[in-house]
């Protein structure tokens, strides 16, 4: 299975995703993670993807395709991947596209995962306190749910228009997240 998670910052995708991915038995690849792994080495990336990421700005797209490029190339992406913050923008689904293509595979399943702005900005600020991320200020968070809202919000009509779009509510606890969004992809598989 070859799907992306979207949804706000907060949303959960993080947490949902590894659920997902040891159910399928697929690498879940989240951009966030890799850039959080480059800052903290200081790598030339890193430090680049770092400058953004403190403003709550997007990474640019050619730093960012080219990092998910490498990463659905390797071996144990090739029966499947879920991508957890790629793609943001319209340019990145057609370079999405284009990498899924050139695999002679196709996109399974886009599944957001919705949830309260209010709800998602206090999660974020309670992370940011527990796990020490001090790119989680209220500003950033804020402007984050901007950026989310103006630049990847867009992306659910288009996969909404090519059917294969599915929305799950994130609100609640983890595990009655995990088991909705578990019999939407089931529903799917079986379809």
């Amino acid at each position: 299975m070859r799907l992306i998670f979207m949804g706000p910052p907060g949303a959960g995708k993080g947490t949902q995703a590894k659920q997902v991915a040891t159910r399928y038995d697929i690498p879940a690849i989240s951009t966030g993670e890799i850039f959080r792994a480059n800052v903290g080495a200081g790598t030339p990336l890193g430090l680049k993807a770092k400058e953004y990421m403190d403003r709550g700005d997007y990474v640019p797209s050619e730093i960012t395709n080219q990092m998910v490029r490498d990463r659905i190339g390797e071996p144990d992406a090739e029966k499947g991947f879920l991508l957890d913050g790629y793609p943001r923008t319209l340019d990145q689904v057609h370079e999405l596209d284009d990498m899924i293509k050139a695999t002679g595979h196709q996109l399974d399943v886009a599944l957001v995962i919705t949830a309260d702005r209010d709800e998602l900005v206090a999660r974020l600020l309670q992370r940011a306190q527990t796990e020490g991320r001090a790119d989680d200020t209220e500003e950033v968070i804020r402007r984050r749910q901007e950026v989310y809202a103006e630049q990847t919000e867009p992306l659910i009509s288009l996969y909404r228009e090519r059917d294969l779009l599915i929305e799950v509510d994130g609100m609640g606890d983890i595990d009655e997240v995990t088991d909705r969004i578990m019999a939407a992809l089931e529903a799917v598989n079986q379809s």
